[in-house]
């Protein structure tokens, strides 16, 4: 029998028995793990409380994927478990991390770079654990059960189309927040590491797409998640677009080759566009205005704010910016309104695909991660989109030696232009909008690259400037 089929026989067993074999998911798995935990788990790309103590675990939950039955052969267990660590705020913080957990006997060199560490006590004595994802016999365990739609344990498995068997998997190494599994070059299979409460947008809103008939979307295949009154997406299988190239290395290469990016950036506006007008026929569209314009306004004031406390080099730019988004409160109160709809919320040239035949791809719509999940899912106007991409523009003229400022300045202007073909709206004609947004994303890049790559300061900085100074004009 092959290891595929074996592994499938497993599923088959562990599907039958999952509710009666409890003997490693009861009180004492989680205290057997916490000494490899709190090692193991801040030293992962997605770990987000970094530079924060972790000061305790609690189990939301524990399934056994297959079973731990003994054998040398490996066990899975998927644990969501919640970390705490302090915070700046009145009470310690929680995030709850998603693991996928291999179990066995001895590890196989392969696995070396995926260990967890050795349990000492507990259900789980004597044995190795390790991040299941990198153990191609479990990622296949984990594709066989997207295939076959229903409950197991505390997990819940849909799918809206078959997903053929036996496509070999491996991990992508380029993710930072989430994991993501490649099946046969045909599926990819990303994995959610911090979960929340609630529909993730990058599952609800590639759904919606796909309802609208949205080809520039990859629409979901198959998923899972642990159900409840605010259920937890898991995990999402979507078509992998093999052969493409993200935005990001392609302006890359374009400047490396000293070559403008019209063409791609004015495609790039229209696909923008095509989603925009689609997630707006899917989905409610309330209207910015008064109370609403006002709450916008606020909130990137505060953000403002809580930068320039953070990073006193912005400073002396407060009062420019800060009229940047004075100038939106003062068209809301002369009663000016914009359109609301859902939107990708972290859009970027990272954020796109663009296939061998020059066809641009949006994908993950989770959002900006540090925001709480019922701001990502909130409407807002889609200048937001706009503004990131034109930030990503500067971001990638910026990277490259000598700084080309005009490069950047002719891709977004072909940018706006191309969006303005697909939409019949150009967001330039709303400036004052366009401008609050884009010194708002300029801001959030200050204090990330402040914490994170200080480098890199000097790239948000130079937005800043030059918003600072065309906001007090």
């Amino acid at each position: 029998m092959s290891e595929a089929a074996s592994s499938h026989v497993a599923l088959a067993k562990n599907t039958r028995n999952s509710a009666t074999n409890r003997g490693t998911v009861d009180g004492e798995l989680l205290p057997s793990l916490v000494p490899l935990l709190h090692s193991w788990l801040p030293r992962q790309r997605w770990f987000a409380g970094k530079g924060r103590p972790v000061t305790g675990f609690s189990l939301v939950s524990a399934t056994e994927m297959l079973p731990l039955d003994g054998t040398a052969g490996p066990g899975l267990l998927h644990l969501l478990v919640r970390a705490e660590q302090p915070s700046g705020d009145s009470g310690p913080a929680e995030d709850c991390y998603q693991l996928l957990v291999g179990v066995r006997a001895s590890m196989p060199p392969t696995l070396a770079s995926a260990l967890i560490g050795r349990v000492e006590r507990g259900p789980l004595a004597g044995r190795t654990v390790y991040d299941a994802l990198h153990d191609p016999r479990l990622a296949d365990l984990l594709l066989e059960r997207l295939r076959r739609p229903g409950a197991l344990g505390s997990l819940r498995f849909e799918r809206t189309a078959p997903v053929p068997e036996g496509l070999a998997p491996r991990v992508l190494d380029a993710e930072q927040s989430n994991s993501s599994l490649v099946y046969g070059d045909a599926y990819i299979l990303k994995i959610f590491r911090r979960v929340f409460p609630g529909a993730n947008p990058d599952l609800e809103l590639p759904l919606a797409l796909a309802r609208e008939g949205c080809d520039r979307v990859p629409a979901p295949v198959a998923w899972f998640e642990a159900p409840g009154a605010g259920p937890l997406t898991l995990g999402v299988l979507q078509p992998f677009l093999h052969g493409a190239r993200d935005g990001w290395r392609l302006a890359l290469a374009a400047l490396a080759a000293g070559r403008d990016f019209l063409p791609e950036a004015l495609a790039l506006g229209r696909a923008t566009a095509e989603v925009h007008t689609a997630l707006a026929a899917a989905l409610p569209t309330p209207a910015l205005r008064g109370t609403q314009t006002r709450q916008l306004v606020a909130g990137m004031t505060r953000r403002l704010e809580e930068a320039a406390r953070a990073v006193p080099a912005l400073v002396p730019y407060v009062p420019g910016l800060r009229a940047a988004f004075d100038a939106v409160t003062d068209l809301g109160v002369r009663g000016s309104g914009w359109a609301q709809q859902r939107v990708h919320g972290d859009l970027h040239l990272g954020q796109t695909l663009r296939s061998p035949d020059g066809f641009w791809s949006l994908i993950d719509f989770e959002g900006e991660p540090a925001r709480p999940l019922p701001e990502r899912r909130s409407p807002a106007p889609p200048a937001r989109d706009v503004a990131g991409m034109l930030r990503s523009f500067d971001y990638a003229a910026r990277s490259h030696r000598p700084w080309n400022p005009e490069w950047a300045a002719r891709c977004r202007a072909a940018y706006c232009e191309g969006y303005a073909q697909a939409s019949g709206s150009d967001p330039r004609g709303e400036p004052e909008l366009l401008r609050a947004h884009e010194t708002d994303k300029a801001v959030y890049e200050v204090l990330y690259e402040a914490r994170h790559r200080p480098d890199w300061l000097p790239v948000p900085m130079a937005a800043i400037q030059r918003l600072a100074r065309s906001a007090a004009a």
